[in-house]
């Protein structure tokens, strides 16, 4: 993996956005600089290192990928009035709204230059339209995460597609671009893509899960941040779904009052979650879509060391405590 992450290193060193105007493109860097995991571009190029032992070419599609991403956070940030991202002042904090929307579409734009250097002009042109796809998949799961907030009643089948547009299909999409990048057969890198998507849904359940549960040390931030949010989590609508009508109508309740009820809220509806097997059931859920996306792994037509990496990649995130 340091091979991977000194691969990007050096891209981003080769390719920084242009000193001007500054307002525009500083926020651009800052962003990046803020010490997140560059997990979407490292599997984007595990997945183009299958059928390639140098990935470089698949380099600029995996930086789009991460433009992308930040992006998306970027304007997220907005949306949800989020004061800090990884600790540090938001760029809308920091600069100010329109400087935040701006500097966003700037590495929107940026995210398709880059991608525009990938492969041949058929592969340019496949790329493309799985990236364009997946943009726009991302922009209606964020959407249908906002009309959640005021959804009296929401599904769990509705809310797995959500957190499937909002953000399991970047992870498929970052594995398929990877493995066409690199000259892989339509039906491996259909199968990296479900390999992807399904892994992707089996994170955000955990991570559902360790908002709740996990060890605050570990976690870095607060335990039951998403309860005193009221935050519509699979766990939430899995006890619903499931709880008795005391319990569901107890958590009802709960979910109405504000975060000021402060660690008394959070326990109290983790003990609904334990009365009723919601941490169990949110677990085996977890698996369940893991087992679904090893599976699309074990379907490409791939010798097993050659997967190996990217196989303990991903199995190494599935048992994260953060």
């Amino acid at each position: 993996m340091e091979q991977i992450a000194k691969l990007l290193r050096q891209y981003h060193a080769e390719n920084p956005f242009p000193a001007a105007p500054a307002n525009l493109y500083e926020p651009c860097e800052y962003i990046l600089e803020l010490g997140g995991k560059r997990l979407r571009p490292a599997i984007l190029l595990l997945a183009a290192r299958l059928y390639q032992d140098d990935p470089s070419p698949a380099l600029p599609a995996a930086w789009a990928v991460e433009l992308f991403h930040n992006f998306s956070l970027l304007h997220d940030d907005i949306m949800d009035a989020a004061p800090l991202r990884r600790g540090k002042p938001t760029v809308h904090t920091r600069w100010n709204l329109n400087t935040g929307i701006l500097s966003g579409d700037a590495m929107l734009i940026h995210a398709y230059q880059h991608l525009a250097r990938t492969g041949d002009d058929a592969t340019q042109r496949r790329l493309q339209s799985i990236f364009s796809r997946t943009a726009l998949e991302v922009c209606e799961g964020q959407q249908m995460d906002m009309d959640f907030e005021t959804a009296e009643h929401v599904a769990i089948d509705t809310y797995i597609r959500m957190i499937e547009l909002k953000t399991a299909v970047l992870l498929g999409c970052a594995l398929q671009m990877g493995a066409l990048a690199t000259g892989a057969p339509e039906s491996d890198a259909q199968h990296l893509y479900e390999f992807g998507r399904l892994a992707g849904i089996a994170f955000q359940i955990q991570d559902d899960l360790l908002d709740t549960y996990g060890d605050p040390e570990k976690f870095g931030k607060q335990v039951g941040g998403d309860i005193l949010q009221n935050k519509k989590t699979f766990l939430v609508l899995t006890a619903l779904e499931n709880a008795s009508a005391e319990d569901a109508d107890a958590l009802q309740k709960l979910l109405q009052t504000d975060a000021s009820a402060g660690p008394e809220k959070v326990n109290a509806v983790r003990a609904i979650f334990d009365r009723n097997q919601v941490p169990e059931r949110t677990a085996a859920a977890k698996q369940a879509y893991e087992t679904q996306a090893f599976a699309h792994l074990d379907a490409v037509q791939l010798p097993e060391a050659r997967k190996a990496s990217l196989k303990a990649f991903v199995e190494a995130l599935f048992v994260r405590e953060y």
